[in-house]
């Protein structure tokens, strides 16, 4: 092999530099992987630079944004993708590995990105890993694509992920479903905290606030649950000895819904990683909720927000809300790292807010849960050593290049 770096592709939906948990993921796993030596296949282009993720080639099999299922049109839409576009987007991953020619591929299965994949890198040369973030049939999926549509790309996945020569999923209890259900197992790999975020927890804490600040980074999955919690503060910020604000970190806006009031309410937009994480520490409390009603459970018990991990590099406790099976819910009752919230009555909602959001060093009350926490789930450098160690054993295991 040439370099303790193989020659890497990358393939998924999203693009180098994209917004949002998943991408964040992989650019977080990639820190160390030099940019000569990594490549990169999506469907769709970089709008802009804004993580600044440089690659030595991206080659795109683009799905027009017009043309993309979202709320209307969804069913000529996705006749379109499957009929028009998938024969050409598998000929444009095949060509692709020709060109290239990788040592390794890193598939994150996603969406529209299975199907091509799946045609043609089991039957290739090249030794790969998959990664498993989300489940191709949750809710919102299958809301855009159709049930029977999502359950062809969950069974794609589960194709990749039984082919690949290693492979990991984002929690525990999604490892032992695939382990069920394909016989293969893998190992933990997520977002994490780098050296520099166990320093920053591990250093006295200074933080006074003359306003509890909550912090919430990314898009709202599950706005009934945060209407929840917008509710519950209303009520409570009159009794609270100090002023509350909620703080949004993300790429879409939410000042046109009847809930916000810009009053105690701020957007701050789309931050890349070290101004968020800045950002997130001058925060109070984050908030990570999932549905409370368990009718989504592919994701609600199979996936893990991206903020909850962001939270906790920034040291800060977090207000979970959720359905008691869900991932977020697990995780925070078994470390103690802040509120836990399992009731969509507004009355009980608002009674363990108010004690809680009165304390007026919280980071301290959570600071060993918080650090516990963080130390035996989320140790990016031991994941990001075990992902590159099975990305070694890929192009060990590649013979002569793709066919």
């Amino acid at each position: 092999m040439p370099s303790t770096f193989p020659k890497l592709l990358v393939v998924t939906e999203c693009s180098p530099n994209a917004a949002g948990g998943g991408a964040a993921v992989i650019r977080q796993m990639l820190r160390e992987w030099p940019a000569d030596r990594l490549f990169w296949w999506s469907c769709f282009p970089d709008r802009d630079r804004l993580f600044d993720r440089q690659v030595a080639a991206h080659r795109v099999a683009r799905i027009p944004a017009k043309l993309y299922p979202s709320r209307r049109w969804c069913r000529t839409k996705t006749w379109w993708l499957e009929k028009i576009w998938l024969p050409w987007a598998t000929g444009h991953f095949r060509n692709t590995l020709k060109i290239l020619k990788p040592d390794a591929v890193w598939v994150i299965p996603h969406a529209w990105s299975i199907p091509p994949v799946t045609a043609v890198l089991p039957q290739s040369k090249i030794g790969f890993h998959v990664s498993l973030h989300d489940y191709a049939d949750v809710r919102g999926n299958v809301i855009r694509f159709g049930a029977e549509r999502c359950r062809r790309l969950a069974a794609m996945a589960d194709q990749l992920y039984a082919s690949a020569v290693t492979r990991d999923a984002i929690c525990q209890p999604m490892l032992d479903d695939l382990r069920a259900r394909t016989g293969r197992d893998g190992v933990v790999a997520r977002a994490g905290l780098e050296q520099s975020d166990f320093d920053w927890l591990s250093a006295p804490s200074e933080k006074r606030t003359e306003v509890v600040r909550i912090g919430y980074a990314g898009t709202i999955l599950v706005e009934n649950e945060f209407v929840l919690l917008v509710r519950a503060l209303a009520r409570i910020r009159p009794q609270l000895p100090q002023p509350v604000r909620l703080d949004f970190f993300g790429n879409h806006s939410y000042q046109s819904r009847g809930w916000f009031d810009a009053a105690w309410m701020q957007e701050h937009g789309n931050l890349a990683a070290a101004e968020l994480a800045k950002a997130l520490r001058q925060c109070t409390w984050g908030f990570a909720p999932m549905g409370l009603v368990d009718d989504d459970p592919r994701y609600n018990r199979f996936s893990l927000p991206t903020k909850f991990v962001s939270y906790l590099a920034a040291g800060l406790p977090i207000i979970t809300l959720g359905h008691p099976e869900s991932s977020v819910v697990r995780m925070a009752t078994t470390h103690n790292v802040g509120l836990c919230l399992t009731t969509g009555n507004l009355e009980d909602v608002s009674a363990q807010l108010l004690p809680a959001l009165s304390d007026p060093r919280p980071e301290i009350t959570y600071a060993d849960g918080i650090r516990r926490c963080a130390e035996m789930e989320f140790d990016t450098r031991r994941m990001r050593a075990a992902l590159y160690d099975g990305l070694r054993q890929c192009a060990a295991s590649t013979r002569t290049g793709p066919v």
